[in-house]
């Protein structure tokens, strides 16, 4: 466990947190009592790029990456780190493609703008498919992974610790808002960061440099988990084609089509502000890589060379054989390698990435349950009445989230379990959003049939692979298994479309691309602000770092 004083900093931070949450979101809805509701669950529209950058970021980045990216470093290495160097193209097409449709059409959330394109079920099932999947994915995965920290770190019960956590970002998020919720966010982003590169530095050193390291997995014969392209039947059930057919499935849902992700685009000053601040977070997401996923190959090494103990985490395998629960990699490498004094640091890292993704979600759902649901049955609703529907169904939600860890803690691994049920969410929600905003022929109620049918493909899919994991869908990589789904709802999408032809009012033809280079017309920001330039650049150095680390 941690010393008293590293556990007093982890305190005086949560604590600080709290107070900085409260004030600036009750000081912002002083400030903007005309329009209660837009002042809560959007800030008032009036975030500028940085902020949402920061807390896209922030949002992204819960402890589940912190502890699983680790984990996924000491297990396989840098191949994980794909995931997130492929986001910063999804946020280039995000930038570009879908923030002028909505911030044009005005809409409060995803499902609204779902209703604007296509028809009212479409948005009624998308808010709840996104409801659903910020309880599971974005809360309760990192409750999960926060609370292996926090029993490891301080003795504390795994649900005890996280209940407190969890209750404290509740109160600051239900109470403050979204400014408040982005506010906390940059902070902890900025914290989280800090935290992470202390952690590579000090695990750099340790094992005396990036050759020791190479000649250490060079006499295991190990220097493929250097390589983040591995070939077909690669043991990782992640070959390359596979990462570049299915992410895309996953990142446009994720970052394009999820409400908990994109609302603070929603809530930027302007169309200038909410392309950029996508932008920014592109390029933030070059750092995880190197922070956050090879401080756990470094650990790998350094169990290998013997510069770390691991007997704590060792558990009988198969045959009675000892192995390694990698869960705990992260935690083991704050007690073992950071000084004290330092450790609370890390310890502040690790709150913020659980905090900033609880109170993201947190907002998001509230902002759900009130527009597109309390407000459809109740459309005269004060703006008192919607945050208030808002801050009951965001309590609801946390207490189901709770409920689902002992299920999701069945997981080997916690990032693989994360995208494995994205994997069988995002299809339907990718496909109608692809083709609603690219073709203009994608009817309403292809739209409507391809999210029931594609959903309930998913879940069938699903289940069976678990039930049956030896069969043949059981087999089939995660990754690919989104791709083949979205080729389904795409080939669904399109052939209902033709059958049932599309009736647009005048509302829904305007939000479609009759060409993609007409999303270039705005000329944006003059100089290195111009969010042409930095898509541009952010699209470089991508390609370049991906050749690098093929």
């Amino acid at each position: 466990m941690i010393g008293s004083f590293d556990a007093t900093v982890s305190i005086l931070y949560v604590l600080a947190i709290l107070a900085i949450g409260l004030y600036t979101g009750l000081r912002h809805r002083r400030a903007n009592q005309r329009d209660k509701a837009s002042s809560y669950f959007l800030a008032g529209k009036s975030l500028k790029w940085p902020m949402i950058g920061l807390a896209l970021f922030a949002t992204n980045i819960s402890c589940v990456h912190l502890v699983s990216l680790a984990q996924s470093g000491f297990d396989t290495g840098l191949l994980n780190g794909t995931f997130e160097w492929m986001a910063s193209f999804t946020l280039i097409l995000l930038a570009l493609f879908f923030v002028p449709f909505y911030i044009k059409s005005g809409v409060s959330t995803l499902p609204d703008f779902l209703e604007k394109r296509y028809d009212r079920a479409s948005r009624d099932w998308l808010a709840f498919i996104s409801i659903l999947s910020a309880i599971i994915i974005h809360i309760s995965f990192s409750l999960l992974a926060g609370g292996i920290v926090l029993q490891t770190l301080f003795g504390v019960h795994m649900y005890t610790s996280v209940i407190i956590i969890s209750v404290i970002t509740t109160i600051y998020t239900v109470v403050g808002g979204l400014k408040a919720v982005v506010v906390t966010e940059s902070i902890q982003t900025v914290v989280l960061l800090a935290g992470a590169m202390i952690m590579s530095v000090v695990a750099y050193n340790k094992m005396g440099g990036w050759d020791d390291m190479v000649h250490v997995l060079q006499q295991k014969n190990e220097l493929n988990k250097l390589s983040m392209m591995r070939p077909h039947g690669d043991a990782s059930g992640l070959p390359w084609y596979a990462v570049l057919l299915g992410y895309p499935v996953l990142g446009i849902w994720y970052w394009c089509a999820d409400q908990t992700i994109v609302q603070r685009v929603l809530g930027a000053k302007d169309e200038n502000h909410a392309r950029v601040g996508p932008l920014f977070c592109g390029f933030i997401k070059i750092l995880p890589v190197f922070i956050f996923v090879m401080p756990g190959l470094f650990a790998y090494a350094l169990y290998q060379s013997g510069h770390l103990d691991l007997s704590s985490l060792k558990t009988a395998g198969e045959g009675g054989k000892e192995v390694v629960n990698s869960k705990g990699i992260y935690t083991l490498m704050i007690l073992q390698l950071i000084p004290k004094g330092l450790a609370g640091v890390l310890v502040a890292a690790l709150l913020s990435g659980l905090m900033s993704q609880i109170s993201g979600a947190l907002n998001s759902i509230s902002t759900l349950a009130s527009y597109d649901i309390y407000k459809r049955y109740k459309p005269d609703a004060s703006d008192d009445k919607l945050v208030r529907a808002g801050k009951i169904a965001a309590g609801i939600s946390f207490v189901v989230s709770l409920l689902l860890l002992p299920l999701l803690n069945n997981y080997e691994s916690i990032f693989n379990g994360l995208n494995d049920i994205i994997a069988h969410i995002a299809p339907p929600i990718t496909c109608v959003f692809l083709l609603g905003v690219f073709w203009r022929g994608a009817s309403a109620i292809s739209a409507r049939l391809t999210l029931y049918i594609g959903s309930a493909a998913g879940v069938g899919v699903f289940v069976y692979g678990k039930l049956a994991p030896l069969s043949l869908i059981g087999q089939v990589p995660f990754m690919m298994m989104a791709f083949y789904l979205f080729v389904f709802c795409l080939l669904l999408q399109i052939s209902l479309s033709l059958v049932y032809k599309v009736q647009h009012n005048a509302e829904s033809d305007t939000l479609y691309w009759r060409s993609p280079l007409e999303s270039l017309k705005n000329p944006g920001w003059a100089g290195l602000g111009n969010y042409k330039f930095l898509s541009v650049l952010l699209l470089g150095i991508m390609i370049a770092l991906s050749w690098l680390f093929r």
